[in-house]
């Protein structure tokens, strides 16, 4: 075995300086003379890699020799945001590099804010997705997450007079530091075509050849992913396409130049963008195509791996487990199959053993939409082989249902894979479902409404299927590194076990009693308040008062998430101070931040009322400092951790039943905000945790939502007994907020009255009236402190760690490999 180079101590920075500089020439090829600090940060950031590569190789030689089972994490996004303080951190090596960069002349904090974000991901789901690779390696499991390198991934937001404005996200236009392009690693994939029986009769369905009619390669890019202090470093596999053929030269030879780059151009289409929009038939076509690529590509990349080590594929489920995030990979059961069928000319039924036995399925909500739905002729005409093997599945299983007796049509309608019923498509989260061993939830609540309403019958049929693992948040990134000074007094309060074993904060309760530690506590709170300040002035040109409660609701907008029901109460409240501007009002600061998808106008017309009513309320002279409203563009992982640790109130006040679990709430109550939320998905569990004195609940429960549901909700009857929302509804229909466009939010009021599914106005009283208890309670600001630390205290369990050991444990089968 040849031996791995040594690199500097953790504590030499004069080595690490050394490296720095040698970097900067020889790879980034600049002299101290005309170096830029970009080219500093790239130098740096090659150092870091370096020590990253030699962790990685080592815990990659241990797993081989330990013939540990991997763990496939397949996901659509990877939010991973900035890298180099991740890794810096984790590695141990923060204060030595940034002792070698200050005797450079440079600044690591400057650098960092440099580095940009690598938009992977859309949300919780990605972001979820990086915490738990970090976790797998920081509890010794052996993670693979395979994705899709997207060129520009989501994109950039930008205001034009308050509209959201989707603009491309140029992550890579500097390259990429941490990757290693792997071009030897690629794989064909194929689209369209036909799948024809081996003999050409069509006698034997189980096994065909299929043909495809256009094929283009993935190729992968490895980042290494270190988990705490580096005893274990995972891998991150993303597939960029790229065509087979990148230039037909007969068609450029005769002049069509666009024609002959055609091929190329449509291939990198599929790793171009994060969820294209998909309202259109061709958008629907591309998110197949996604969906399929890096499937397809991951399945035959573990496949050869698994069997460069061993002579079959018999044992795969016991060496790889994989595991769908969400709906967007279900693809993964019929291609595994085709694989096992027809390439690798297995038994039918053996290859359902092994498909069954090796994937699981992460469900992250219970809205239709995401559960995705295909037209059967999209599905036969992109990917004709897995229409058929679905088509198989699905038989198998009527015929099994009607053999056990269960001929009721509505039953069986409400198991197949196949909905016959609207327009003949193949239900993505059943074909999920169906082919895994394991499927979970991602909250008790969650995982209890799984089992009620999408996939009931599912549930009944297959009773131990449906698992919960509550989700979790690494406090390596969400609390040591987001936050470093809150980290410091907690590791001088009570040591440092709590990095690796979050659980271990929990030490730090009684601190919440001790008058000094609390100042020092409120200390921290308000030197992050007035960074975050600075980062509002900064941005939007707007001062606001660090002493005034930070109020904060960042997430993706959708009407399920309410931030139309944060936004009218606001208008309410600015109304009311107003008429009793000698009242003694609680200063608030209400900060937004969050995209629309393109194709979604409820969510982006509530986007621009949040501007509108921002820049009257904040030119205002009456209100003044009593209530200002931000709303941060670009919301993304690096602007996350400057809010979060600034946060006094947390807003978590989704329709109660439609939030799955939300990490956001973690993360917030871990540095130490209050929750104001519903009893929804994981603020059931914090609840639990932290105590009842210590988290704001109000509003409809899950069970009172869908009772009003089903006897019609009469939002018009509440309004008219509800003073402030009716209020609010008529200015906003009049144009108060909107005086150059009296209408404009007409459409959005109008939907309201009409058909409140999400609930706003019935829980409009509730909310306002909580919000004015959290404004009396934030009066009483040694208190409010107090409960504050007891948030950060009882945060434990909603580590990522914890989640992780959690699906070692009941789905994949593993003991994780501590101090690996």
């Amino acid at each position: 075995m040849t031996p791995l180079p040594e690199l500097p101590a953790a504590s030499d920075a004069a080595r690490f300086k050394d490296a720095i500089l040698a970097k900067l020439t020889l790879t980034v090829g600049k002299d101290l003379a005309h170096a830029t600090k970009r080219d500093w940060l790239i130098a740096t950031a090659y150092v870091v890699r370096d020590h990253l590569a030699l962790h990685w190789m080592e815990s990659t030689r241990r797993i081989y020799d330990g013939e540990e089972k991997r763990v496939y994490y397949l996901s659509m996004e990877f939010l991973i945001g900035r890298l180099l303080t991740d890794a810096l951190s984790n590695l141990e090596l923060y204060e030595t590099c940034d002792a070698a960069l200050a005797e450079l002349g440079q600044s690591l904090d400057e650098l960092k804010e440099l580095e940009p974000d690598a938009a992977l991901g859309n949300g919780g789901l990605g972001r979820l997705a990086a915490c738990f690779l970090e976790s797998m390696g920081s509890v010794g499991v052996a993670g693979f997450g395979y994705g899709i390198r997207y060129d520009h991934g989501l994109f950039r937001q930008a205001f034009d007079d308050g509209v959201q404005i989707e603009m491309p996200d140029d992550w890579l236009t500097f390259g990429n530091p941490w990757e290693f392009e792997r071009a030897e690693v690629a794989y064909e994939i194929g689209y369209g075509g036909v799948a024809a029986s081996d003999g050409g009769d069509g006698s034997e369905p189980r096994r065909r050849v299929w043909r495809p009619a256009r094929r283009v390669l993935a190729v992968a890019y490895d980042t290494p992913i270190a988990g705490w202090r580096g005893e274990r470093v995972n891998t991150l596999r993303l597939w960029s396409a790229r065509a087979a053929d990148p230039m037909r030269l007969d068609t450029f030879n005769r002049g069509d130049y666009l024609g002959a780059l055609a091929d190329e151009a449509d291939a990198r289409s599929i790793s171009s963008v994060l969820y294209p929009d998909d309202s259109t038939e061709k958008g629907q076509e591309l998110r197949v195509r996604q969906e399929y690529f890096f499937v397809s590509a991951s399945l035959q990349d573990l496949i050869r791996r698994h069997l460069d080590q061993y002579p079959d594929l018999a044992n795969l489920p016991e060496k790889a487990a994989i595991q769908l995030n969400d709906t967007h990979p279900a693809l993964a059961v019929p291609e595994l199959m085709r694989l096992l069928v027809d390439e690798r000319e297995l038994a039918w039924e053996e290859a359902w053993r092994i498909t069954q036995g090796c994937i699981a399925y992460t469900n992250h909500t219970l809205m239709p939409e995401a559960l995705e739905s295909w037209p059967v002729a999209l599905i036969e005409r992109l990917l004709p082989r897995h229409m058929e093997i679905i088509s198989l599945l699905h038989a198998e299983q009527m015929q099994a249902l009607k053999a056990d007796g269960i001929k009721d049509a509505a039953v069986l309608d409400d198991l197949a894979l196949i909905d016959q019923a609207n327009g003949r498509r193949v239900r993505m989260g059943h074909v999920a479902f169906f082919g895994s061993h394991r499927v979970n939830g991602v909250s008790a609540l969650h995982s209890e409404l799984l089992k009620e309403t999408v996939f009931k019958a599912l549930h009944q049929r297959y009773p131990e299927r449906i698992v919960n693992e509550t989700n979790g948040i690494t406090p390596r990134r969400w609390l040591k590194q987001c936050n470093p000074r809150l980290a410091t007094l907690v590791t001088e309060a009570i040591g440092d076990r709590w990095i690796g074993d979050l659980e271990h904060i929990e030490a730090l309760a009684p601190f919440a009693e001790d008058s000094a530690f609390r100042e020092r506590f409120a200390a921290i709170k308000r030197a992050n308040k007035e960074a975050l300040a600075g980062v509002i002035e900064e941005i939007l040109g707007l001062r606001v008062d660090p002493a005034a409660m930070f109020d904060v609701q960042i997430k993706r907008i959708h009407e399920y998430k309410r931030q139309f029901l944060n936004i009218l109460e606001a208008a309410a409240l600015a109304a009311e101070i107003r008429a009793r501007p000698n009242a003694d009002w609680t200063p608030r600061v209400k900060i937004f931040g969050g995209k629309a998808a393109a194709s979604y106008h409820v969510a982006k017309a509530i986007i621009k009322l949040i501007n509108d009513v921002a820049r009257t309320i904040n030119s205002d002279p009456v209100i003044g400092d009593r209530l200002k409203i931000v709303f941060l563009p670009n919301y993304r992982v690096s602007l996350a951790e400057k809010i979060i640790p600034a946060a006094d109130l947390s807003e978590q006040i989704s329709t109660a039943g439609m939030e799955a679990s939300g990490t956001g709430n973690m993360k917030f109550a871990l540095n130490g905000a209050l929750t104001i939320g519903t009893l929804d998905g994981a603020n059931v569990e914090i609840k639990e945790r932290v105590g009842d004195d210590n988290i704001f609940i109000f509003g409809l429960e899950a069970d009172e939502v869908l009772q009003s549901r089903r006897k019609g909700y009469d939002a018009k009857a509440v309004i008219a007994r509800t003073p402030a929302l009716k209020q609010t509804l008529e200015e906003i229909r009049r144009g108060v907020f909107s005086p150059d466009d009296p209408g404009r939010f007409k459409p959005l009021i109008d939907g309201l009255i009409d058909h409140d599914y999400f609930m706003v106005t019935a829980d409009f009283a509730a909310y306002a009236e909580t919000q004015r208890v959290v404004d009396r309670d934030f009066h009483d600001a040694d208190d409010w402190t107090r409960r504050a630390v007891l948030n950060t205290a009882n945060a434990g369990w909603f580590s990522s760690d914890r989640t992780i050991r959690g699906y070692a444990r009941d789905i994949w089968g593993i003991e994780p490999v501590q101090g690996s």
